[in-house]
């Protein structure tokens, strides 16, 4: 009776994901990274995805945005997390440099992550991440008119803040929901060099990502799943993207970001070992007119014990 339970409000937690993607009408503009293969990118976003495919995994990603763009977003993340020999618990790490124009932003935090089986094959995680970012400011890149001006007269240099979040990843072999917000305070940067201080304010993201793996046959497997992402004060911004693996090797999708791009996902088991991924993001909104486009790809690296050998490969 519990496992009935549990599975039917884990698939409606599933389908509101994917049904609240109706009522969004309005998308603003980029503020955190976007990442298209976010699926495969998890903990960069939520915390409690640590330890959760339960071998020694690693996962590098670069992301080239609007490409053809002067100074446009650049950003590159590693994340390394792993159970620990008490299996409830998940440690890792996870570091995102995020670079558009003269803003440098990198992230570094210590993620873990304690999960509670709620059936036999379903899993609840909890997630927390703790570290710093650092901010870097160059005004000199800048083209000036007035040099003399002191609002620009002084970069900020390797400023330093806390930064925490919070993750709930509810999942089994089939299905996944997750809910998280990996940077929590709102952190004030000023330049105190003047009387008029320049000021820079993180905001809060919040992030619910969903997804479910569907057998077409012995060959094909097919995996929808949605991101939406909150920023405070804001419109929603969602994402909906449909992926095909075929024979446990080859993966072909599409993704939606909803009035900003398409997308087309390829990805590739090379070994039991190593996934590489690729995706092209075609612009449709405004500043298509300017750029080529967006390309983003990974690299996933897993250690497995012998005995947790995946024989059959996680889509997530």
């Amino acid at each position: 009776m519990l496992n009935n339970l549990i599975n039917n409000i884990s698939l409606k937690l599933v389908y509101f994901s994917f049904v609240s993607l109706s009522f969004v009408l309005q998308v603003n503009a980029q503020q955190d990274p976007n990442f298209t293969q976010y699926m495969y990118n998890t903990m960069s976003i939520n915390p409690a995805y640590a330890g959760s495919r339960d071998v020694l995994s690693a996962t590098l990603l670069h992301r080239s945005q609007w490409l053809g763009f002067d100074d446009a977003p650049q950003t590159q993340t590693l994340t390394v997390h792993s159970p620990l020999k008490n299996e409830q618990m998940g440690l890792g790490l996870s570091i995102v440099n995020d670079k558009i124009g003269v803003v440098s932003d990198t992230y570094l935090s210590a993620v873990y992550s304690y999960s509670i089986q709620l059936t036999r094959f379903a899993k609840i995680r909890f997630g927390l991440n703790a570290g710093a970012r650092l901010l870097n400011v160059d005004f000199n890149r800048l083209n000036i008119e007035d040099n003399t001006d002191p609002l620009f007269a002084n970069n900020i240099e390797n400023k330093i803040s806390p930064q925490f979040g919070l993750g709930v990843l509810l999942s089994n072999d089939v299905y996944y929901v997750g809910i998280s917000s990996p940077a929590l305070l709102r952190t004030n940067h000023f330049d105190g060099s003047t009387n008029e201080n320049i000021e820079l304010r993180d905001r809060v993201h919040y992030y619910i990502t969903s997804g479910v793996v569907l057998d077409i046959n012995q060959n094909i497997k097919f995996k929808p799943s949605v991101l939406l992402r909150h920023v405070s004060g804001s419109p929603l911004l969602a994402e909906v993207s449909t992926n095909f693996l075929f024979n446990d090797k080859f993966t072909l999708g599409t993704a939606y970001r909803f009035d900003s791009a398409f997308s087309g996902l390829f990805g590739f088991q090379a070994s039991d070992s190593i996934l590489l991924g690729l995706s092209y993001d075609s612009s449709i909104s405004d500043i298509s007119n300017y750029n080529d486009g967006s390309i983003e790809f990974f690299l996933r690296f897993e250690l497995f014990k012998r005995y947790k050998k995946m024989y059959t490969p996680r889509f997530f």
